[in-house]
C-alpha cells in the first residue's frame, strides 16, 4: 500500500546572497566622486588658488636672486614657505596632486559622455507624444494639400533632423550644445595634456648679452644666468648655437616712450653652415632651431678703465640694470677686486680692493640732483658713482649678486666710502690715494630669453577648440518639433485641406523658441499652397 503526502512541498532554498566587497564599493563610490562635474569644477577652483602663490611669491625656476633675497628679507618666515614648495608652486607635489586629480576627473567626465553624445547622434528623434496639446508650444493649422513628407522636406532644409513615421513628423535640433561642452572639457583636457608635455620636455633661460665678440654667448647651461630644465631634458639635449650682439637700435617718442627696438647678432650654428646675420624685435623672435629668442629688455653698460696707485690699469664693460624708470636709469656696480697689486712683491693688501656703486643716466640733467635720466636716448651719458675702499667679501663663498654691492661690508666696516663724483663721457676721477677712474663710453646690452616650449602648438589649438565649443555651449539650444497630418475626408491631400497639428518642446531655456515655432508653421502652410498650386498646374 503505498501513502501519499499531501503536505505542500517546501519552496526550494535561496541561495545565499553575496555580500559586497567593501573595498570594491568604496573604490567604485570615489571613482563615481572624482568624475562627476561638481568634483571637477571644485578641483578647477583648487587649481587657480594653488596658482596665486607662484605669482606672488619668487620661483626658483624664474628668479633664483629674488628668492635668496626673500630668505634675507624674511629669515624667519622664508624656511617655512619652502618647506611647504612656495619657491617652487608648479613643481610641487601638492600642485602636481590637484593637476593629476583634475586630468583624472576630466577624462572620467569626458569619456561616458562623449559615448552618450555618439549614441543620441546616431538615434531618431523620439516619436510624437499622443497629446501634442501638453507641449509648450501647440497650434492647429489647415495646410492645403500638405503631406508628413513635404513636412520633412521643410525642416530638412532648415536643418533640422527628421523622422517620418506614417503622418508624423518628428525633428529635433540644437545637438551642437552638447558638442561645444565636450568640446569644452576634452580641450581642457589638451591644455593640461600641454603643461604637462611643455614641463617635461621644455626648457628655458635667461641671458644678459652685451655687444661685442668678447661677449659672445653659446648655449649652454653654464652661460645661462637663470635656466630651468624639463624633467626629461638634460644639458646635452640643449641645441649648440652662439649668438654674439652686433647692433641694437632702439627708437623713442618725445615723450621717452618705445617705438621700436631692434637687434643685430651673428649666429654661429655648427650644424648649419657658415655664420650669418640675423634681426630680431620684441614681437618677432629669433627662431633656432627648435628654440625661440625673445628680447626682453635692453639697457647701457659703462665702459670703465680704473687705474691703481702703481699706475697698472684695467678695462671694464659693466651691465647698470635698469630701474623701471622711463628715462631708462641703471644701477650698477664696478669691482676690481685685482686692484692695488705691488708689483715688487705681487701682493695686495684684502683691505685695497676698490667698487664704484652708483647710476648711469642715458640723458643726465644739467644740475643736481643727479638721481634721474631726462630721456631713454643717451643724449648727455653721465655716471654717478660712489667709491668704496676696502675687502669686497669675495673670498668668504657667500653667494651675492654682481650688480649690487654687499652692503653688510659696508655696515661691518670692512668697506669704506672714500668719495663720490659725477663722470662725462672721457671725463677723468682723481681718488685720495692717486688712482683714477675713467668713463670711456657705454655699449648696448639686451636681455635675452631662449625657449622651447613643446606643448605650445597643443595648447594654442586646445584655446582655439575651447572657445569654439563655449560659444556652442553657450548659444546652441536643444529643441524638439512634432507635426501630426490628418487627411481631409476624401483621404487624398488634393481633395482639401490637411489639419495639421504641431507642437513643440525647449529641451533647455529657449527665449526665442515661440518665433521659430511660429516661423515653421508658416514654412509649412506656406509650402502646402505652394504644392497645391504646382498640382493644380499639372491637371
Amino acid at each position: 500500500m503505498t501513502t501519499v503526502d499531501d503536505r505542500p512541498a517546501s519552496p526550494p532554498a535561496e541561495a545565499p546572497r553575496r555580500r559586497p566587497n567593501p573595498l570594491l564599493a568604496l573604490l567604485r563610490n570615489s571613482w563615481r566622486q572624482l568624475t562627476s562635474m561638481r568634483t571637477a569644477l571644485v578641483l578647477l577652483f583648487l587649481l587657480a588658488v594653488a596658482a596665486i602663490p607662484g605669482s606672488v611669491l619668487p620661483q626658483r625656476g624664474v628668479n633664483p636672486e629674488k628668492v635668496n633675497q626673500y630668505f634675507v628679507d624674511h629669515p624667519d618666515l622664508a624656511p617655512k614657505l619652502d618647506q611647504a614648495g612656495m619657491f617652487e608652486v608648479f613643481g610641487s607635489v601638492w600642485f602636481s596632486a590637484i593637476y593629476l586629480l583634475l586630468f583624472t576627473s576630466l577624462v572620467g567626465c569626458v569619456l561616458p559622455r562623449a559615448r552618450d553624445h555618439w549614441r543620441a547622434l546616431r538615434m531618431t528623434p523620439p516619436a510624437a507624444p499622443k497629446r501634442l496639446d501638453r507641449l509648450p508650444q501647440h497650434a492647429l493649422l489647415a495646410a492645403p494639400a500638405a503631406d508628413a513628407q513635404a513636412i520633412a522636406a521643410v525642416l530638412r532644409r532648415r536643418r533640422w533632423r527628421v523622422a517620418v513615421r506614417g503622418d508624423e513628423v518628428s525633428a529635433e535640433k540644437g545637438y551642437l550644445k552638447e558638442t561645444g561642452n565636450l568640446l569644452f572639457h576634452t580641450s581642457l583636457v589638451a591644455i593640461l595634456l600641454g603643461v604637462a608635455v611643455g614641463s617635461w620636455y621644455g626648457w628655458h633661460g635667461n641671458r644678459l648679452l652685451v655687444a661685442g665678440e668678447e661677449n659672445a654667448f653659446c648655449n649652454t647651461r653654464q652661460q645661462y644666468s637663470e635656466a630651468s630644465l624639463g624633467a626629461r631634458v638634460d644639458s646635452a639635449d640643449l641645441p649648440p648655437f652662439c649668438l654674439t650682439l652686433d647692433d641694437f637700435e632702439a627708437k623713442f617718442l618725445p615723450s621717452g616712450q618705445p617705438e621700436s627696438f631692434r637687434a643685430r647678432v651673428t649666429v654661429d650654428e655648427p650644424d648649419g653652415g657658415a655664420k650669418r646675420t640675423a634681426d630680431f624685435s620684441v614681437n618677432s623672435p629669433l627662431r633656432l632651431g627648435p628654440a625661440n629668442v625673445y628680447l626682453l629688455g635692453h639697457g647701457y653698460a659703462p665702459i670703465l678703465k680704473y687705474t691703481d696707485r702703481y699706475g697698472v690699469s684695467q678695462t671694464s664693460t659693466v651691465p647698470f640694470l635698469t630701474t623701471g624708470d622711463v628715462g631708462l636709469t641703471g644701477e650698477g656696480l664696478a669691482a676690481f677686486p685685482d686692484a692695488n697689486v705691488d708689483p715688487k712683491t705681487g701682493k695686495r693688501a684684502a683691505d685695497q680692493q676698490v667698487a664704484f656703486d652708483g647710476l648711469y643716466l642715458p640723458t643726465a640733467p644739467e644740475s643736481a640732483p643727479f638721481v634721474k635720466s631726462q630721456f631713454p636716448a643717451e643724449r648727455n651719458p653721465a655716471v654717478v658713482l660712489v667709491a668704496y675702499r676696502g675687502n669686497l667679501g669675495l673670498d668668504a663663498g657667500i653667494p651675492g649678486s654682481v650688480y649690487k654691492l654687499d652692503q653688510r661690508q659696508v655696515t661691518n666696516g670692512k668697506l669704506k666710502q672714500v668719495g663720490d663724483k659725477k663722470l662725462g663721457v672721457g671725463e677723468k676721477w682723481t681718488l685720495d690715494d692717486g688712482s683714477t677712474l675713467e668713463f670711456l663710453g657705454t655699449k648696448p646690452y639686451v636681455t635675452l630669453s631662449v625657449r622651447y616650449a613643446p606643448g605650445q602648438t597643443l595648447m594654442l589649438a586646445a584655446c582655439v577648440v575651447l572657445l569654439a565649443g563655449l560659444m556652442g555651449s553657450l548659444f546652441a539650444r536643444r529643441r524638439r518639433v512634432w507635426f501630426r497630418v490628418t487627411p481631409p475626408d476624401g483621404g487624398s491631400p488634393t481633395s482639401g485641406s490637411s489639419l495639421v497639428e504641431a507642437g513643440g518642446l525647449p529641451r533647455t531655456e529657449h527665449p526665442g523658441f515661440a518665433d521659430e515655432f511660429e516661423q515653421l508653421l508658416t514654412a509649412v502652410s506656406d509650402e502646402g499652397r505652394t504644392d497645391r498650386r504646382a498640382r493644380e498646374g499639372d491637371e
